[in-house]
């Protein structure tokens, strides 16, 4: 490498490792959220669009705004849709004083048009009136002014959307195809994340660290370093492999999904500072090739087959958790004496037994540079079905099962 490419990686490396810091960094502040906030960044540098999908109250419109909020320089609207939405509220209200003079045109400082990042909450209940409009602005980064002037070019990199609910009709459903990635969110489970989220209503933090990145750095990472990534055979070929083993699951993506799906691995490569992709790249496609929360575990289970063992072995170890959590709901009404003896007899043994092999599981990721993501997801499960075994099965206090765990 020649000094004119040693001056041109280094800050390509030094926004990569600013970014890192604003995902550690907002995984702290936001619990049980770490995957999440890499994804949105992934996806951010892949210059896609990304869909959070869960319940109000998961911090959804929060996490959108710190992050952005984390891009010096960038502008930043957000705008919670319904039916009604008209779309010049969407792209540019009407200026009333210029059509007192008789011009007809919009006003689009701090609207769509003007936005770097744009957080779009309850996509799906999009108008009819602005479902064009919004399909152009996410498809090509257009808006088409109302006066039927010149296409107005927005600035846009990418758009993190939510919705509590999947698209019920043919209109958003086009809208649903153009979310390249979507991931859901659920309240915590974690005893502990809980106990310290409630923590954190009375206490007073100090200040936390708030790492930046200046926008030029952002749009450069996305122009030119991401793309610059290499995708190596061996990745084309696991990719080849994974779309043949979905097809026999009968989960079917499109051929542009699946090709813009390579702008992800290559994201996810920038952003752990790799300059090529690698099969722990692969991971992030657990949030592109499903269409139902549903088929999501199949997705995953394919494609952790493929990069992550010590993972999808503790999507094995879940599948007993959540065996344990349903037969736990139906002894409800059962007695005190017949709980404990199931504990006593099963629950107890099975739940430590899991808990030990994730936390090696952990452990050997951990010593492999491997995602830990996946395992720290079902440990999470592991201890909420355990808190729960303790309290609703035994009687024990919930403080005294907070302190056990």
């Amino acid at each position: 490498m020649g000094p004119q490419d040693l001056r041109e990686a280094l800050p390509a490396e030094d926004t990569a490792a600013g970014l890192r810091a604003i995902g550690d960094e907002l995984s702290d502040r936001f619990y049980e959220r770490a995957d999440v906030v890499r994804t949105l960044l992934v996806t951010l540098l892949a210059g896609q669009h990304s869909l959070v999908l869960g319940p109000p109250g998961t911090a959804k419109s929060e996490m959108a705004r710190e992050l952005t909020g984390r891009i010096e320089g960038a502008s930043y609207w957000e705008i919670l849709l319904s039916k009604f939405t008209a779309p010049t509220r969407m792209f540019g209200p009407i200026d009333v004083a210029a059509l007192a003079r008789g011009e007809y045109r919009q006003l689009y400082d701090g609207r769509a048009t003007t936005a770097h990042v744009a957080f779009i909450d309850e996509i799906f209940k999009c108008s009819t009136a602005a479902l064009n409009e919004t399909l152009g602005y996410l498809n090509e980064r257009i808006y088409h002014p109302e006066s039927g002037g010149a296409p107005v070019r927005c600035p846009l990199i990418g758009a993190i959307t939510a919705s509590n609910e999947l698209p019920d009709g043919e209109d958003s459903a086009a809208i649903y195809d153009r979310l390249l990635v979507r991931i859901e969110v659920k309240y915590l489970e974690d005893p502990s994340n809980f106990a310290a989220l409630v923590r954190s209503a009375v206490s007073r933090p100090a200040a936390p660290t708030r790492t930046t990145v200046e926008l030029a750095a952002l749009r450069r990472a996305v122009a030119e370093h991401v793309p610059a990534v290499e995708v190596p055979d061996l990745i084309v070929d696991a990719v080849c492999t994974l779309r043949a083993a979905l097809r026999r699951r009968e989960l079917v993506a499109s051929d542009r999904r699946w090709r813009q799906a390579v702008g992800l691995l290559q994201a996810s490569a920038y952003l752990d500072g790799r300059r090529s992709v690698t099969e722990n790249d692969l991971s992030v496609l657990t949030h592109v090739l499903w269409n139902s929360p549903a088929e999501r575990p199949a997705v995953e289970r394919e494609v952790l087959h493929l990069v992550n063992p010590d993972a999808k072995e503790a999507l094995d170890l879940a599948d007993t958790i959540d065996e344990l959590e349903a037969q736990l709901d139906a002894m409800a009404g059962q007695s005190r004496e017949a709980l404990s003896e199931w504990v006593i007899t099963k629950a107890h043994h099975q739940l430590a037994t899991a808990g030990r092999r994730l936390e090696r599981l952990r452990e050997e990721a951990v010593g492999a540079g491997r995602s830990t993501a996946a395992v720290d997801r079902v440990t999470g499960r592991q201890r909420a079905v355990r808190a729960r075994v303790l309290t609703e099965a035994l009687g024990v206090d919930a403080s005294a099962v907070q302190a056990q765990l």
